[in-house]
Order: C-alpha cells, then sequence, then structure tokens
C-alpha cells in the first residue's frame, strides 16, 4: 500500500534571513495546514528585524529550471507566488502555472519591506498584471497596494476607487481579489473579499498593537495550504484570516526590529499544562 501524503503546495518567493516573510514563512504556514511546501527561490534578500537593505533576483532561467525538475516529480495540489524582483522572473513563472491551469493559484506580490526598485517597478507591476493575474485564483493585496497598482491602467485619482479597481482585477481574470486594511473603524482591521458578483464577504478584526513583518506572507500562504486541503475560497479566506490573528497575538520578537507572527503557536499551546488538562487552543489549524 502506497504511503499517504499530504498536500503539496509550491511556492515561488524570496529567501527571508530572519524567516519572517518569503519562503520560510510560507513553509511555516503550510506545515501548519497539515501540508509539505516546495519552495523556488525567485530572489535572496539582505536584511533584518529591522528592514530589508538589498534584494538579489534570481535569474529566470534557474527559477524556470528549479520548478519544472520538481514538477515533472511531484503533483502539486496549490501554487503561491510571493515577491518577484524581475520581468524576467514574472515571465517565467507565468509560462510554467500555464501548464497547470487547475491548480488554484495565490498571488501575494507585494512585500512592502522590499525597496524601491524606481522605474523597474512600473514594468514589474504591468508584467503581473498582464501574464500572471489572468491565471490567478486570488490575489492578496492591500489598499495602498491596489490603488498603485491600479495606476498602471487608470489615471490617478483621490476618489475612492476600491471596489472599482477590485472588479477591474477580476475583469483582468482574476477569480478572486482579497483586499486588507479596507475602510472600517479605526479600531479595527477588516478584510474585504470580492468575485465576479462583488462582495462576497467582509471580516472585521480588533487590531493587535505592534509592528510586525510577515502578516500578509501568513495569510496568503495559509489560504494556500487550505485551498490545496480542498476548501472553497471564502471559507479558506475566512479560517486563514483566524489563523494569522492567532500567529499576530502571539508574535515573538528576534531581533530589535519588528515582531515576527508565530505560525506554529498551536503546537506550543498543545505542550501547555492547560492543553494537558482538556483546554483547547483558540485557533487550530485544520
Amino acid at each position: 500500500m502506497p504511503n499517504q501524503t499530504s498536500p503539496l503546495v509550491l511556492t515561488f518567493n524570496a529567501s527571508d534571513p530572519v524567516g519572517a516573510v518569503g519562503l520560510q514563512a510560507d513553509l511555516a504556514a503550510f506545515a501548519a495546514m497539515g501540508c509539505h511546501g516546495l519552495s523556488i527561490i525567485t530572489s535572496i534578500l539582505i536584511g533584518d528585524t529591522t528592514q530589508t537593505e538589498d534584494v538579489q533576483a534570481i535569474d529566470a532561467d534557474c527559477v524556470a529550471d528549479q520548478a519544472r525538475v520538481v514538477l515533472e516529480d511531484m503533483p502539486v495540489a496549490a501554487f503561491k507566488i510571493g515577491a518577484l524582483s524581475s520581468v524576467e522572473n514574472v515571465s517565467a513563472i507565468a509560462e510554467i502555472v500555464a501548464d497547470y491551469p487547475d491548480v488554484p493559484l495565490i498571488l501575494d506580490p507585494f512585500l512592502s519591506a522590499l525597496p524601491d526598485q524606481g522605474m523597474e517597478s512600473e514594468d514589474l507591476l504591468s508584467a503581473l498584471r498582464e501574464l500572471l493575474i489572468p491565471q490567478t485564483t486570488l490575489l492578496l493585496i492591500s489598499t495602498v497596494e491596489l490603488t498603485r497598482f491600479a495606476e498602471t491602467w487608470r489615471e490617478a485619482s483621490s476618489e475612492d476607487l476600491l471596489a472599482q479597481d477590485a472588479m477591474q482585477l477580476i475583469e483582468f481574470g482574476c477569480e478572486y481579489v482579497l483586499v486588507t486594511g479596507t475602510p472600517t473603524d479605526v479600531h479595527d482591521v477588516a478584510n474585504t473579499l470580492f468575485g465576479e458578483t462583488g462582495v462576497l464577504r467582509q471580516d472585521n478584526w480588533q487590531r493587535v498593537s505592534g509592528s510586525f513583518a510577515g502578516a500578509g506572507s501568513t495569510l496568503s500562504a495559509t489560504i494556500a495550504a487550505l485551498l490545496a486541503n480542498g476548501l472553497d475560497v471564502p471559507e479558506a479566506v475566512f479560517e486563514a484570516q483566524e489563523f494569522t490573528i492567532a500567529s499576530i497575538v502571539n508574535s515573538q520578537r528576534f531581533g530589535m526590529g519588528k515582531l515576527v507572527p508565530d505560525r506554529y503557536f498551536w503546537a506550543r499551546e498543545s505542550e501547555s499544562p492547560s492543553a494537558e488538562e482538556g483546554s483547547a487552543a483558540p485557533t487550530e489549524p485544520h
């Protein structure tokens, strides 16, 4: 009898020496959801918990070779695409995932910690819109990032065009758009999920005080893992938010900079005396 295997999730992302974002964050979130992570390095970050000082992009041919070899050997249940540092990498990855149209794809390319890449970033945004958005199951994007992204297809505006911009991305071919940090009460954080019919759900969460690195990476990776486990998108989005908030609440300070979400908080709770006495963890992975 063949061994039962965990769902496989493949991530294209930057390597972060701190483990707060990028591949390391993805692999931790995948494991917390019972998945096995496969990782393709798109760039190498140089930095600490305070800031990312530099980004070294990996050659596009190397990125493609990493992925092709793995995909010829193993079937994946979901893709996660994170930070991409060159138009060439966007093009190479778009060509690869096009061969797997039935595999869910989570796109979370906007890493605020990355240094500004100037004019090249405009080309990157256009490449993302034209090559990856049409293949995306769910795009994770903040309100600030959405406004900037939208300016690749419309003029800058002082009007509130959030819903219009999100729906335009769906017109471009993205199935779902999860916009984080949508307007709400100052004490809450709201995230809004858009689909082809408009707003599908809006979830409000109490704001956790502090400065964190890796919350968005945790959220997108967890959604990818939950889709690999067979959940539908709205349910995966809600459960991933629950897990991410709990990870943030249990964040750890490794250095002198930002706090890092603890994606294994549930494992430590299960070892605590209260857990041994039968108390359940506040949020458990599914």
